[in-house]
């Protein structure tokens, strides 16, 4: 199982899992061009893909999705609620390439269990992946605002897990948002801070886990190297050395190739 962040942050964000029988791309946050060429560059096609797994409906995760689906006639899966609620520009859709899953309810597509969890975030229903075959697992969880025992059990004994560490909160409620959207963003149902996303790593390197991607940083309230940081601290401080990696995934372009 080789997954590839293609993009990641709050302009945009997309990611390729491939397996032996599937070629996936989980959110399209940009354009259909754009896709197509961060899949290049990570030795992929979009026409080769599979299907498309939307996490939810809000633009900087779905904004391809629409012409991808029409141009390769891809199926989109996603949750009944997200469909209901994807913006205009996205576009139609194809009524036989909707697949609507029910989050919390694992399925199976080409080989691989899929499990759509559900997470806390203001959106219409905004759900997290974990994508298991024989050869490994990987888990996708960002735009959670905030971590519990039951998500961190669904992430545990995951080879690879890509997670949100989209804020410092110093940078955040010292600089330019106004007050409601910072209020917002560190909701319950907002989005997770580097701190909370070390406490998350570092619960899930004692389970085991070592291999980590901090994903959907915020161009404005944080800095790869300040979220890298504020993580390899807390692992340091918990008595982990090289043993746990952690990558920070790039806001415009691939992070690289990763093997659950």
């Amino acid at each position: 199982m080789r997954f590839s962040p293609l993009c990641s942050g709050s302009s945009g964000n997309a990611s390729y899992l491939e397996t032996d029988g599937a070629r996936l791309l989980i959110d399209a946050g940009g354009t259909g061009k754009r896709i197509e060429s961060l899949l290049e560059e990570v030795g992929a096609s979009a026409a080769g893909l599979d299907a498309i797994l939307i996490t939810h409906e809000h633009i900087d995760h779905v904004q391809g999705v629409g012409v991808l689906s029409r141009r390769y006639h891809l199926p989109v899966f996603a949750a009944a609620d997200c469909f209901a609620a994807l913006p205009p520009s996205v576009g139609v859709i194809d009524p036989s390439l909707i697949r609507v899953f029910e989050p919390d309810r694992p399925f199976f597509f080409r080989g691989v269990s899929i499990l759509p969890f559900s997470i806390p975030h203001d959106s219409a229903h905004a759900v997290g992946f974990s994508f298991e075959d024989a050869s490994g697992r990987c888990s996708v969880l960002t735009d959670v605002g905030c971590m519990s025992e039951r998500l961190v059990e669904i992430v545990s004994g995951s080879g690879v897990l890509l997670l949100e560490a989209n804020h410092d909160v110093e940078m955040l409620l010292s600089g330019s948002y106004p007050y409601p959207l910072k209020r917002r963003i560190l909701s319950d149902n907002g989005h997770l801070s580097n701190e909370a996303s070390a406490d998350t790593i570092v619960r899930l390197a004692r389970g085991g886990m070592r291999e980590f991607i901090l994903g959907h940083l915020s161009k404005e309230n944080n800095t790869p190297d300040l979220a890298a940081v504020t993580v390899r601290a807390a692992l340091q401080a918990a008595g982990f050395g090289s043993e746990v990696r952690v990558t920070v995934a790039r806001r415009d372009r691939p992070t690289g190739t990763f093997t659950a």
